[in-house]
């Protein structure tokens, strides 16, 4: 095993100690977007034992421009994005473990999985996520990664609880911004910096030398500007995460239903548990509304909309752009 790794353990801050604990390792990463799909084949590439994959929604055309996992053939079966980078990660390391999870990343799931995980890795679009990965993380005691681009610019920063500042301490001084990359698009070098320092990172969290001074490092890799500032003295006494623990992230909602709209997209997500494949499949079949069933979902048109149809209650309302509006179409078509 040591021979595929050897231009690896050759660097003298892992050798093949390094290389042994890097191998027993498992690395949960949220989201398979950009971030994720390039952090996972980084990890995969590097040896790491067992990447556990969460995301909610399936490959389109308009990925492939950054998301490096993913294929046309990806694109064309709307493949959700962990089965089709599962599959990906298994075609260039046949010994790695993939665990999948075609799910929304909510508070119940997410600390669940980092019980199993040694390290975090962030690979969503959005601010609301990145606090609850901050909560859950802190909660449990894992250590965890930021990452974030847009447009050309991007930015890193690991967390280790008990040791670092948490990233709500951060919020204050992190770049205020909603620009995302659905609307103000980025370019695959931010995506790549961004990773490359996510992913330096958590090798130093996995081979126990991550140590002070602790930075956030931030670019902009059109202008070819870097900068990174220390972040070891900005923990907040008060703060809800790291300080008095209240955890605000995790308070547990009724799951049963649930709907938000994502970010950047003209889509809403609907989450009811009640809706499972059977019943939606009925439904359809009763209105004599065409559908186009895969092993994942049931995709179908209502109107002007496009709904796909998850097998665990959870819908994709393309063409949606407030959660009322979600609401509606859901009790016209299901009760």
């Amino acid at each position: 095993m040591m021979n595929r790794y050897s231009r690896q353990t050759l660097f003298n801050k892992i050798g093949n100690a390094g290389q042994r604990l890097i191998h027993s390792r498992t690395v949960l990463i949220v989201g398979v977007g950009a971030l994720g799909s390039l952090s996972s084949e980084m990890l995969a590439r590097a040896g790491v034992g067992k990447l556990i994959l969460v995301d909610r929604d399936y490959v389109e055309l308009s990925n492939l421009q950054r998301q490096t996992l993913f294929t046309e053939d990806d694109a064309n079966g709307k493949i959700p994005k962990v089965i089709a980078g599962a599959e990906r990660l298994k075609d260039i390391r046949s010994d790695i473990e993939v665990d999948t999870h075609i799910a929304h990343a909510d508070a119940l799931l997410l600390e669940s999985l980092a019980k199993e995980a040694d390290l975090i890795l962030d690979g969503t679009d959005n601010f609301d996520t990145r606090m609850l990965i901050n909560d859950v993380a802190f909660k449990t005691g894992t250590p965890w990664v930021y990452a974030a681009c847009v447009e050309a610019s991007y930015s890193s920063c690991g967390f280790v609880p008990g040791v670092t500042p948490c990233y709500r301490c951060l919020v204050p001084v992190l770049p205020t911004t909603t620009l995302t990359c659905d609307t103000v698009g980025v370019i695959s070098p931010a995506v790549h910096m961004a990773v490359s320092e996510q992913v330096t990172t958590a090798f130093k969290i996995m081979t126990d030398q991550f140590s002070a001074p602790f930075h956030m490092r931030m670019g902009n890799v059109w202008d070819m500007d870097h900068m990174k500032f220390r972040i070891d003295g900005m923990k907040e006494d008060e703060c809800a995460t790291c300080g008095t623990h209240e955890y605000p992230e995790l308070e547990i909602n009724d799951a049963s239903s649930m709907s938000m709209r994502l970010c950047g997209r003209d889509t809403v997500q609907y989450i009811d548990e009640r809706l499972t494949q059977d019943i939606v499949v009925g439904a359809l079949n009763d209105r004599n509304i065409p559908m186009h069933e895969t092993p994942y979902f049931v995709e179908f048109r209502y109107d002007d909309y496009r709904i796909v149809s998850f097998n665990n209650g959870r819908l994709l309302i393309h063409g949606a752009d407030q959660t009322n509006k979600a609401r509606t179409i859901v009790n016209q078509l299901f009760g």
